[in-house]
């Protein structure tokens, strides 16, 4: 199976965190954190990512509640994935983020933003999952 570039979205309507990685090492790195005013600063801030890096697949959390039923955040969630299907023409995963904020907090020793962790997190999760 042929290497493929990932990257992640931990999504939020103030702040995007990001992650890269690769399924040859699955390890995933935090990258940035997308803050923008406007969805179009957001989606020129997300297609130089894409550029730069060109990735073959993008992953984005899905918010769920603890006993893994949908939310109010689902639904923002699915919509920024089929916005980055829609803009980019690139597969976009969706992969259950529960607790993936908190464990970016635990990680982190310092009061530093964690959602580009959280996103390195996502994409963990995602590289654990059985191929399909």
């Amino acid at each position: 199976m042929p290497e493929l570039i990932v990257l992640a979205f931990d999504f939020g309507l103030k702040k995007i965190g990001v992650a890269l990685g690769n399924t040859f090492l699955k390890e995933a790195q935090p990258l940035e954190i997308i803050r923008t005013e406007t969805k179009q600063a957001r989606f020129e801030a997300i297609a130089n990512l894409i550029q730069k890096w060109e990735p073959d697949v993008l992953v984005v959390g899905l918010p769920l509640t603890e006993t893994g039923e949908e939310q109010f955040a689902s639904g923002h969630a699915r919509r920024f994935a089929n916005q980055l299907h829609g803009r980019f023409n690139l597969p976009v995963e969706l992969v259950d983020e529960r607790g993936s904020s908190m464990e970016a907090q635990q990680r982190l020793s310092k009061n530093i933003d964690e959602d580009a962790v959280a996103a390195a997190i996502i994409l963990e999760r995602y590289f654990s999952q059985p191929l399909s």
